[in-house]
């Protein structure tokens, strides 16, 4: 069975270097971006299995690469998992509505857990969640 695809967009390049790493490890083929508009750029020609998406970016925040992503037939669906420190109600509140199936804070969620979190979705819960 081929890799599982995840699209990580992050613009901190210790994290994003630290997650892809830790992804790659786990078995994952790992995609990077490094600002929201080169995520709506990358979603228009690809369908990861999986984006990890951060909410504050350069060019485009995290909230406008989901709404775009609703537009676009070929990943409207798309899976997403945030990761942001954001963290009020308000945000988590938006970052579900725009269909994020979950949603980690930064400060509060270590890297093994959310790629263990991660791992665990793409190999069995990711039909369970488009059920």
């Amino acid at each position: 069975m081929p890799a599982k695809k995840v699209l990580l967009v992050e613009d901190d390049p210790f994290l994003s270097q630290l997650l892809s790493t830790r992804m790659q490890r786990a078995g994952l083929d790992v995609s990077k971006v490094m600002d929201g508009e080169e995520a709506v750029i990358f979603l228009k020609d690809n369908k990861p299995d999986l984006i990890l998406l951060d909410l504050i970016l350069p060019k485009k925040s995290g909230f406008q690469v989901l709404e775009e992503m609703r537009a676009n037939p070929l990943v409207k669906n798309s899976p997403v998992i945030i990761i942001s420190n954001l963290s009020q109600e308000s945000d988590v509140a938006r970052g579900k509505e725009l269909g994020a199936v979950e949603y980690y804070v930064k400060a509060r969620t270590s890297i093994d857990d959310l790629v263990a979190r991660i791992a665990s979705l793409l190999v069995d819960g990711l039909s369970k969640m488009a059920a």
